[in-house]
């Protein structure tokens, strides 16, 4: 693939991989991803480094892992250091901004933009500090219900600052200028609150629903680490009825089409500024939702659903006969960070793992290329890490059974190998490349030391216990 003069890369927060009309959900409707996906190519394997947001964020700006940059959760945001993509452009002298949602730390940190428009950071300029306590005898449960007390029709403040967001960048598209630039646009849909115009709910009414795979409803046990993990919220438990368990699933996929309307207005924007054909795109978002999976809610685990982020790159750079296509090679968010440093020629010191997204596309399908993603976040008693190789995808929790699944046979994970004699060579395969990347157990001992290290540096259990936000992060006045 060639390269264009100007990169627009947009990131959504909680939007799942399937979550697309594109990827072949039965119900989701997404017409301008769609079409953007029809411009470029879809990767159909793409995973978060980590399925939370502030680790996942830290790791794509840097392009390194996260046991790597040693910002495990949402108390630990990025700075600015290491240095990453956003470095790379300005020393290369590329215009490079943002709008919108970045969940840094704060405005005043050298984060690698030279300006940052309306930018959401961390609450405080801290974070969720109080899920940095993870032993399962010192946890926080917080009061009240993490989707938000109310679900249903109506604005909430992060569709106003979605709107503001998109406003915002059509301005700025308006004012670019005719050097070339690097532009990124953090939305927040479908994040929760589950708050959705109702015309975008009118979209999924009640009984276009599929069922809720795998409910513990219907019987089904998670497994150990998934439940202590998920006990530490009040998720699924915290539900009315089962009405209102519906009616989060419809404001989930309502707050995709909502999400799906400002992609097309940001399309809409750089063509009327003439810079439609000037311009690669790439979407993505920091992680998935499990939207009643296994009933579970948000994301912080490793399956498919909460680990695994839609990706498109679309526009000029994409040669016509590649359009429309897609790759099946598995790609992270780090092939991001590398392909945006590789787009304008630039260099950045240090080993990281991604390869470009155009340099990956261009070649033959790697089904083979290693995919990792780790969480040492709020409510894990332990580290998880998943490492996807070929058909094969490994769930390795630190003091827990472990889980193997053939997402060939299998792609909804329904049954775990990891016991199954005739799985035992992939299991030590996916072991030993799990163990190239890094000591889970090591990994796991460092987490928790640098967590009461921070825990420690506030004024103790106590203290922390208190700090931050309880739930989703405000966005500011805009």
């Amino acid at each position: 693939m060639t390269r264009s003069k100007n990169l627009l890369v947009i990131m959504s927060d909680e939007h799942q991989a399937r979550a697309l009309s594109c990827a072949g959900h039965p119900l989701v409707k997404t017409p301008n991803l769609d079409r953007l996906a029809a411009r470029g190519i879809r990767f159909t394997d793409a995973y978060t480094p980590s399925p939370i947001c502030v680790p996942a964020r830290a790791a794509f700006a840097s392009g390194r892992y996260v046991h790597d940059i040693r910002l495990w959760d949402n108390a630990m945001p990025y700075t600015g250091k290491p240095r990453g993509w956003g470095h790379a452009l300005q020393d290369k002298g590329i215009r490079v901004e943002s709008i919108g949602k970045l969940h840094y730390r704060s405005d005043e940190d050298p984060a690698g933009f030279d300006v940052e428009h309306i930018p959401m950071q961390v609450a405080g300029g801290v974070g969720m500090v109080w899920g940095s306590l993870r032993r399962e005898d010192e946890r926080v449960r917080k009061e009240g219900r993490m989707l938000g007390p109310y679900i249903g029709p109506g604005e909430s403040n992060y569709t106003r600052y979605d709107q503001a967001v998109v406003s915002r960048t059509a301005d700025w598209l308006a004012d670019a200028g005719s050097d070339p630039w690097c532009l990124y646009v953090g939305l927040v849909a479908p994040h929760f609150p589950l708050i959705v115009p109702q015309e975008y709910l009118d979209m999924y009414p009640v009984e276009s629903l599929p069922p809720f795979k795998l409910h513990t409803l219907d019987g089904f046990e998670n497994h150990p680490w998934v439940q202590k993990q998920n006990e530490a919220l009040t998720g699924d438990d915290g539900f009315e009825s089962h009405d209102e368990r519906l009616l989060a699933a419809r404001c989930y996929f309502a707050l995709c089409s909502f999400l799906d309307d400002n992609i097309g207005k940001l399309m809409d924007a750089l063509e009327a500024n003439g810079q439609l054909e000037d311009t690669t795109v790439i979407y993505t978002s920091d992680h998935g939702d499990n939207v009643g999976a296994r009933g579970l809610w948000g994301k912080s685990n490793m399956y498919e659903e909460s680990v695994a982020v839609p990706m498109i790159v679309g526009g000029p750079a994409v040669p016509e006969a590649r359009r429309g296509s897609t790759c099946v090679t598995p790609v992270s968010l780090l092939d991001v960070s590398q392909t945006i440093i590789d787009h304008f020629g630039a260099t950045l010191e240090g080993d990281r793992p991604g390869e470009s997204l155009f340099g990956i596309a261009s070649r033959e399908p790697e089904p083979e290329r290693v995919i990792f993603s780790e969480y040492h976040a709020v409510g894990a008693v332990s580290g998880a890490y998943m490492l996807r190789k070929g058909r094969w995808k490994l769930i390795h929790y630190h003091g827990f059974a472990p889980e193997l699944f053939d997402l060939d046979a299998d792609p909804e994970e329904i049954t775990n190998r990891a016991a199954d004699p005739a799985c035992a060579d992939a299991l030590a395969d996916l072991y030993a490349a799990l163990n190239a990347i890094c000591d889970p157990a090591e990994m796991n001992d460092l987490a928790f030391a640098d967590q009461d290290a921070l825990i420690v540096s506030y004024g103790g259990a106590e203290v922390a216990m208190n700090m931050g936000a309880p739930a989703a992060t405000p966005p500011p006045e805009t």
